[in-house]
């Protein structure tokens, strides 16, 4: 009895019960929490009109102009959070039920088939060589939502490679953010950082460069650790007893071969993968196109694969069942955003978290711009959104303390960057969807990794005040 006591109290809750409880600790936050907001002004950075901070525009905003959060506003603020989101959970639903047609028809098997037969055995070789590829995409183009397309493909590899989702997903989603945390010169961070911050753009890119080799190299030992553990003892896995929609049976994959269909499916998964590459860069598409790319990749593949319009309508809603919990995961955690905004209590978090940094030596008020851009990203999830809210206010604050401009934006890049895997308001929870693995599986393999990270931020901040950069 005592045993069963204590395994009880050890368990993890659930994490829409840990989603339940943020949003009202919000909630309650908004009657503690005066509001107020920072002014904006329209500057042109790069060619793209940004609204940016004004530093020290600071004000507080009297409570009785402001609603208070009540108890109706914070029960509906769930409803609004899927509101919010509904681009993210659409695209999470588009892309796993147009995936789901493209498993059905065999096209995927015969890949993962052929990739298992290649490197049968040299997991050491593939699990970097793909973690490095889309690492160094994030790093100079800034991609993230153009690999989402590949992300059940991935997670299917873990799971033929006799591991797991985790494995696969930490492969492109890992790579794909320690790539955006660790970027060379990222167009949606760092450009954007380094313009508004003043200094040349590109600038320190060596410097970055090694940073980048660091993270990877770290990460990639860390997925080798988790694999070797699922090696020695398959119960280790964090998946251990959970079906996942992505589940091949090894030996049958490595006998399975491709055919015409299948050859003919892949081309135009790589064609609409490439379409969404084109657009992205050229067009400036987002979730709602991206959504729009898989419906005619998912409606395509099932033409070829030779299925009935009624067989490709109820193959799509069997994928979609197996991301209800994903989706509704990223949706309920954009409440806690709407309640900050809705409390105006977002721009008084910052300038407090700003202005205590002031109080501290260079290279501890180094350490502190790292764990406020990491508290930030939680309530503003953008990259480019973060840099025009912060860097304003970060920059004359570095002038202040001794801090180059060039460590204020490294700061923000690291903050910005590492904990997209992080907090639930952030990338985390359409890989997590995407992949079928439930966020608190994630946190288990990356919590750990991301404190090692952590460290190694600020060693690698305490280098860069030491030698001036």
């Amino acid at each position: 009895m005592k045993a069963k006591e204590k395994k009880t109290a050890g368990k993890v809750p659930h994490t829409l019960v840990i989603l339940f409880f943020l949003v009202l600790i919000m909630s309650l936050l908004t009657w503690i929490i005066p509001p107020g907001q920072f002014q904006y002004e329209e500057v042109d950075v790069n060619g793209t009109m940004r609204n940016l901070v004004v530093p020290g525009s600071f004000e507080y905003i009297a409570r009785d102009t402001v609603e208070k959060i009540g108890i109706m506003d914070f029960l509906t603020s769930f409803h609004k959070g899927l509101i919010t989101a509904s681009e993210i959970v659409m695209l999470i639903f588009m892309v796993n039920g147009c995936f789901s047609i493209v498993i059905r028809s065999g096209s995927i098997n015969a890949l993962l088939g052929s990739l298992l037969r290649k490197f049968n055995g040299k997991e050491k070789i593939i699990v970097p060589l793909f973690f490095v590829i889309f690492a160094l995409g994030s790093s100079f183009f800034g991609m993230l939502n153009e690999y989402n397309g590949l992300i059940p493909i991935f997670a299917g590899l873990g799971i033929a490679m006799g591991y797991d989702a985790i494995v696969g997903m930490a492969m492109i989603s890992l790579g794909a953010y320690i790539g955006f945390a660790g970027s060379i010169m990222n167009p949606y961070t760092v450009v954007v950082a380094q313009s508004i911050a003043g200094i040349p753009l590109y600038s320190n890119s060596l410097f970055r460069a090694i940073c980048f080799a660091i993270f990877c190299t770290v990460s990639i030992l860390w997925i080798f650790r988790y694999m070797n553990k699922i090696k020695k003892d398959p119960s280790a896995s964090y998946m251990n007893g959970e079906k996942s929609e992505y589940s091949f049976d090894l030996e049958m994959l490595t006998e399975f071969n491709m055919t015409k269909t299948h050859k003919i499916i892949l081309g135009i998964i790589l064609a609409c993968l490439g379409l969404i590459l084109w657009g992205s860069i050229n067009k400036g598409w987002g979730a709602i196109e991206l959504t729009g790319v898989f419906l005619l990749m998912g409606i395509s593949s099932g033409i070829v694969d030779g299925l009935s319009a009624d067989d490709i309508a109820n193959q799509f809603i069997e994928g979609c069942k197996g991301v209800v919990f994903g989706a509704l995961t990223t949706g309920i955690a954009m409440a806690a955003l709407v309640i900050m905004r809705e409390g105006m209590i977002i721009d008084t978090i910052i300038n407090f978290l700003a202005s205590g940094l002031q109080r501290f030596p260079t290279i501890i008020s180094a350490y502190g711009m790292l764990f406020v851009q990491t508290l930030i990203n939680f309530i503003i999830p953008s990259g480019s959104g973060q840099a025009a809210t912060v860097v304003p206010i970060f920059a004359p604050i570095g002038d202040l303390v001794g801090l180059s401009r060039e460590v204020v934006v490294l700061a923000f890049q690291f903050g910005d960057g590492f904990s997209n895997l992080l907090w639930p308001t952030c990338g985390v929870t359409v890989a997590c969807g995407l992949a079928g693995v439930s966020i608190d599986k994630w946190w288990k393999f990356y919590i750990p990794l991301f404190g090692i990270l952590f460290l190694i931020q600020m060693a690698i901040l305490t280098v860069a005040v030491l030698i001036g950069i």
